[in-house]
């Protein structure tokens, strides 16, 4: 059944990609809701559940929501060369662009936690509030991280969901209370094939698994409520509560219930939860820190070179590099803080751009006869005006100085950021960075 008030599916483009985008309810706030795997954006409003949930949520607001490109019905991730999280940012940006939102509140649920999780933390400008319902930063156990499942116990359940997946053996494995629910089977059987194919969704789920996104969480700046529901076995509360004990200021609540997506009975307490919150956000909270990819590079033996060429020429030339870096930093979405004198410090809002604006520039420079080196960390920076600061520039910095010719170092941070970017790492082992406390791990990007 098709309820009468389903709003109608438009698109917007990014580039050649089209991304499928609805609109529900006038707000204020606006609400991007990024929903789970397995939901399609028309499927949502056959599941009666489902369609009063989000009647809910669009009578407190403007409720934004789509399908990222490779799921239902957007196209296919057609850029190549940008990790998957960084894609589904430039779809909540692109989306949000389309509708006139300037702010919006960012509402993940399950694995589409720490999506949000970056997004609010790298476009604070943009994010209004944080709200998280049945999410994880982890999906991995750790030895400080005891909740999430070993690497041998994800595969078995990713191994299940395919064999499941478009079927109505499928539902069964969100909650006890809807197993027995005949209807709601056939729903989630026929969402889930709307959605993408068995294939692509092992691929997703073993994408999604080696997210960690622990070290952002103290990063973010906006305010922040996590919602968990207690008896959720998949995704324990216990990681509901990491996640408000490491966000500054967030506000963790416990509601009841045993299945994981946050529109199944007793969705209630959810949605009067999310309603309280949100009319107590202001509006008009500005950051003034924010996480970025902070990427410094230098001009190999500049010192030599300068004495070789004489200062018309070496000024020359580097009037020719700042030039060509300007461009390419520009092309990969990045930001030029300041030329350094023979290099450059830029931001990214994402790393997966930052790795790849390094290799363009080293490229572009080359035929040049300059040489350069690069490093990188993803971290916290203070936004000052027309500059950044804090100790995540600081770290950048001293990566740089590990950096030989030709390469790009980047700090223990940046590989677990750019999971599904095909990009890879040689590992270089522990370093003591020079004025920073404790070791840091490093890793040259291939390539």
């Amino acid at each position: 059944m098709v309820v009468d008030d389903q709003p109608e599916t438009r698109y917007t483009r990014l580039g050649k990609d089209r991304i499928a985008y609805q609109v529900f309810g006038e707000g204020p706030p606006d609400v991007v809701y990024m929903s789970a795997m397995g939901e399609a954006i028309d499927a949502r409003w056959e599941w009666p559940p489902y369609a009063s949930f989000l009647r809910r949520l669009g009578s407190f607001s403007r409720l934004i929501m789509f399908d990222r490109r490779g799921m239902g019905a957007s196209d296919p991730l057609a850029q190549e060369g940008v990790s998957t999280w960084e894609g589904w940012a430039d779809d909540v940006h692109t989306v949000l662009d389309e509708v006139g939102s300037e702010r919006a509140t960012i509402l993940g649920t399950q694995e589409t936690g720490p999506i949000a999780i970056l997004f609010a933390a790298t476009q604070p400008e943009r994010t209004q509030a944080l709200v998280l319902v049945n999410a994880s930063a982890c999906g991995r156990r750790d030895t400080d991280y005891p909740w999430g499942m070993s690497d041998a116990d994800s595969e078995s359940v990713y191994r299940l969901i395919e064999e499941r997946w478009g079927t109505e053996a499928l539902g069964e494995l969100g909650g006890a209370d809807s197993a027995g629910d005949r209807a709601y089977l056939r729903w989630v059987a026929k969402a889930t094939r709307m959605s993408c194919s068995p294939r692509e969704v092992g691929l997703y789920l073993r994408w999604n698994n080696v997210m960690d996104v622990r070290s952002v969480l103290p990063t973010i700046r906006v305010p922040t409520l996590v919602l968990h529901r207690k008896d959720v076995a998949m995704t324990t509360i216990d990681q509901g509560r990491y996640i408000a004990d490491h966000i500054p200021g967030a506000r963790f609540v416990e509601v009841p219930g045993n299945h994981i997506s946050p529109y199944n009975k007793p969705s209630a307490p959810i949605l009067d939860h999310i309603e309280e919150f949100l009319t107590g956000v202001s509006p008009t909270a500005e950051s003034d820190r924010a996480l970025a990819a902070v990427l410094f590079t230098d001009i190999v033996g500049s010192t030599e070179r300068a004495s070789a060429l004489g200062d018309r020429r070496w000024r020359a030339l580097l009037e020719t590099h700042d030039g060509v870096a300007q461009t390419i930093i520009e092309q990969h979405r990045g930001r030029l803080i300041k030329t350094t004198g023979d290099g450059v410090l830029a931001t990214f809002d994402g790393p997966g751009r930052a790795i790849r604006g390094a290799f363009a520039l080293r490229d572009a420079l080359h035929p040049l006869g300059i040489e350069i080196r690069a490093g990188l960390h993803t971290g916290e920076i203070e936004l000052r005006e027309g500059d950044v600061g804090g100790i995540g520039v600081h770290v950048a910095a001293r990566v740089l100085d590990y950096a030989g010719a030709g390469e790009l170092v980047v700090s223990g941070a940046v590989p677990l950021l750019v999971t599904g970017s095909g990009l890879t790492f040689d590992d270089r082992g522990e370093h003591e960075l020079k004025g920073i406390p404790g070791t840091w791990r490093l890793f040259a990007v291939e390539g």
